[in-house]
């Protein structure tokens, strides 16, 4: 089908602005009154972490090819270099609400809570005392300035270490005068420290290290005079470059380039909003930043650490209410996992249901002598992982474990690299995909030998193998044994590991090869429906939506007449309700105590509806550069739970923003009476209190 004529560049939100637009929404969190205090300074710690990796990976990018002088345009037709200009401006922005949330909101009401940040002006003498000897005990041993001089030039800080810049008077022991110094704190040291009841004058007192260092820092140069001493911050470019054409060995070539992650090129200084302009200057020349690249703290300059205080603090009445996932009846009742499975398909929502059922398949499978092998795809696993364990049972046992291991997941490359050598150290059999692709998919597949034969069960998820995750983001995980689902995981492993063309699947979608066009050709069918006065209609809920070709698609089938109801909970370049082109779309986002994470697929089709679970986003990298999956649900009570549950999604008026023409989102407020939130609404159907 023909898409040009929805090719106007403004038709289409940037993604990198929508991201930032995320960000703003996730920062609302923070300033929201009816949610509890220690989760508002939680979620100030998370918009702080999304800011960090977007720098990262994102504005990284854009500065890559802004040196390489490349003019390639988005949808949006924007060059790199005014996608870098508008993104200073609004970050820019968005710290200055950072730290304006932290100062005159938070810390504030803490404060009132006996939760309290002590700075240096707050110190009485017993504190004082205790905090010299920390000081003297714990930080003085193992710190080193670094004076500058042509002996000792600029040392490169490692990316998002907390550093300063120290000014100083007089002569050393060798008759120089520098006159500058830097000094790194040390990674191995909690950076808020909580001090003990007996100097402590409210219930919780924390001390920031960073204050520690500024209130001593002069012991640390014995003989001049510190007249000053800043803290600053580089963020640095950390994605990993790995030639799949070059390369021979994934993990070594990975190995070499994670050492560079700590040293890549600068793309942002946070620096102390007390720091003199001239040093700012100097710290920003000796970074090859500009001064669009400088961020003004006030405040410490990394406030993601401050995350460690609601962990601290045992205050359940300033955290979410606690509960239980529940375990669905049939997986309860049933003498074991694989006899539930066998009655039918069988649907967990997590964090709401358990995530134990899976492990307990595991685990089955690994005590098991009538299981032959296990297959599993491992993304993300999370250190002292009970899937890892079960795996490593299995094949103590004897069993055929083979796993594929993503060794590329971002920020979690060493890990999953440490994670490799030790299953192959117990006879795990591990490979790592595809070079080039990254392996994305969500798979487990357990082999059994029955009375009738060898019979498959899978598990098909939206999310990682990763218990932690599990009880923070929201995703879908699917048991079954129907026989073309477990055929199609078959074929997908053998995929991973072996050589040869791809045998065409039964039931499942699959990046790179039939996700993208399948889910055009799904689109466009709601189209022709709609224009011929058939019942048509799409629900999609995902994290982000970005590929031109699916937006145009969408742009189409809502000129066409089909109501579109999107769901997304990150960045969406698709504009809503333009007059003749979006009218019947509706986009909305929602925020809330989870991380919305299921990516769920819905087309009325007539009257033939189809339900789709998948581990992709409807972006670019997910149809193209990913081994992704796309799984139906046939099991009607299923797929009518699911289409239920995007309902309340739908319906939320608590956590829910609706994104605007204009690329800008406005809350959704309830009316009296009629407070509506698709999270509280499931954990009270399906978990327990």
């Amino acid at each position: 089908m023909e898409y040009e004529p929805l090719s106007n560049p403004e038709l289409y939100i940037n993604r990198e602005l929508s991201l930032l637009e995320f960000n703003r929404r996730v920062l609302a969190q923070a300033k929201d009154d009816g949610l509890p205090l220690l989760e508002r300074l939680r979620f100030l710690c998370i918009a702080s972490s999304v800011l960090d990796e977007f720098f990262e990976i994102r504005v990284a990018g854009l500065k890559q090819q802004e040196a390489y002088g490349s003019v390639q345009r988005g949808p949006d037709n924007m060059l790199p270099s005014e996608q870098i200009r508008y993104i200073a401006l609004v970050a820019s922005e968005l710290i200055d609400e950072q730290y304006r949330v932290l100062n005159e909101v938070l810390l504030p009401k803490l404060d009132i809570q006996g939760i309290r940040l002590l700075g240096v002006v707050h110190w009485n003498d017993k504190q004082q005392r205790w905090l010299d000897r920390y000081f003297n005990e714990e930080l003085a041993p193992i710190m080193t300035p670094i004076a500058l001089d042509p002996a000792h030039p600029f040392p490169q800080p490692l990316n998002k270490s907390l550093t300063f810049i120290v000014t100083l008077e007089g002569e050393d022991a060798f008759g120089r005068r520098n006159g500058r110094a830097i000094l790194q704190a040390p990674r191995a040291l909690p950076r808020v420290v909580r001090l003990p009841e007996s100097c402590a004058q409210s219930a919780y007192d924390f001390v920031l290290l960073s204050s520690i260092i500024e209130a001593h820092v002069a012991q640390l140069f014995p003989g001049m005079r510190v007249t000053g001493c800043y803290q600053f911050r580089v963020t640095r470019n950390s994605d990993l470059f790995v030639d799949a054409e070059e390369v021979d060995d994934l993990a070594r070539a990975l190995e070499g380039e994670l050492s560079s992650r700590r040293y890549g090129d600068s793309v942002r200084l946070e620096v102390d909003d007390q720091c003199p302009p001239k040093l700012e200057a100097f710290l920003a020349n000796q970074l090859d930043l500009a001064s669009h690249e400088i961020y003004h703290c006030n405040g410490p300059v990394n406030l993601m650490r401050l995350v460690a205080i609601p962990d601290l603090v045992n205050r359940p009445d300033l955290k979410f209410p606690g509960f239980t996932p529940h375990i669905p009846d049939r997986l309860r009742r049933a003498g074991d996992v694989f006899e539930a499975i066998r009655e039918g398909d069988i649907l967990l929502h997590h964090p709401f249901e358990s995530f134990a059922p899976f492990i307990d398949f595991l685990r089955r499978a690994a005590a098991d002598p009538r299981v032959l092998s296990i297959r599993q795809t491992l993304y993300r696993t999370g250190p002292e992982s009970a899937v890892v364990e079960a795996l490593t049972r299995a094949a103590v046992s004897g069993k055929e474990v083979l796993v594929v291991i993503e060794l590329r997941a971002r920020f979690d490359e060493a890990a999953n690299i440490e994670l490799a050598d030790h299953l192959q150290s117990v006879g795990v059999q591990v490979v790592y995909g595809i070079v080039g692709l990254k392996t994305h998919s969500k798979m487990s597949m357990v082999v059994r030998r029955e009375s009738d034969g060898l019979r498959r069960y899978v598990h098909l998820g939206t999310g990682n193998y990763h218990q932690r995750t599990t009880r923070l983001y929201t995703d879908y995980g699917l048991f079954s044994c129907e026989p073309q689902l477990t055929e199609d995981v078959h074929k997908l492993f053998q995929q991973l590991t072996s050589m040869g063309r791809a045998d065409r699947l039964n039931r499942i979608l699959q990046s790179p090869f039939t996700l993208h066009a399948t889910m055009l050709e799904y689109i466009d069918r709601e189209a022709e429906n709609a224009r011929a006065g058939r019942p048509s209609g799409i629900v999609a809920k995902m994290n982000s939506l970005v590929e031109p070709q699916i937006i145009k698609a969408l742009y189409l089938a809502a000129q066409a007449g089909v109501q579109i109801d999107l769901v997304v909970r990150g960045i969406c370049s698709l504009r809503p309700g333009v007059p003749g082109v979006s009218d019947n779309i509706r986009v909305r986002s929602v925020i809330g105590r989870f991380l919305e994470h299921t990516r769920v697929f819905y087309f009325v089709n007539g009257e033939q509806p189809m339900v789709y679970l998948s581990s992709a986003d409807w972006m670019g990298r997910n149809f193209f550069s990913r081994v992704e999956t796309c799984f139906p649900i046939d099991d009607p009570d299923v797929s009518d739970r699911i289409l239920k549950e995007c309902r309340y999604y739908l319906d939320d008026n608590c956590q829910a923003w609706e994104l605007a023409p204009d690329g800008s989102y406005e809350p959704i407020k309830a009316s009296p009476g009629e407070r509506f939130s698709a999270q509280e609404k499931l954990l009270a159907e399906l978990a327990i209190d």
